[in-house]
C-alpha cells in the first residue's frame, strides 16, 4: 500500500498514512476537521553517473569517443 500524506484543513497538522488510493482520508485526531491529500516528493533519486554509462552505453570504440 502507498503511504499518502494529508494536511488538516483546520489546524494543518500533517499526517501520513498507509492506505489504499480509493480509501477515505478520515478525519484529524486533533480537532476532528477534514483532511486534504497532499502531493508528496518522490524519493526515488538518480546520483551519480553510474546508472547512465551502465544503461545507455555510448556507440564506438573508446578511442573513438576520445579523439
Amino acid at each position: 500500500m502507498p503511504l499518502y500524506v494529508y494536511k488538516c484543513a483546520g489546524c494543518g497538522r500533517k499526517i501520513e498514512r498507509l492506505q489504499g488510493y480509493s480509501d477515505d482520508p478520515g478525519r484529524c485526531s486533533k480537532c476532528g476537521s477534514a483532511l486534504v491529500r497532499q502531493v508528496s516528493p518522490c524519493n526515488f533519486q538518480l546520483k551519480g553517473s553510474g546508472w547512465y554509462a551502465t544503461d545507455y552505453a555510448k556507440k564506438g570504440t573508446k578511442a573513438e569517443r576520445e579523439g
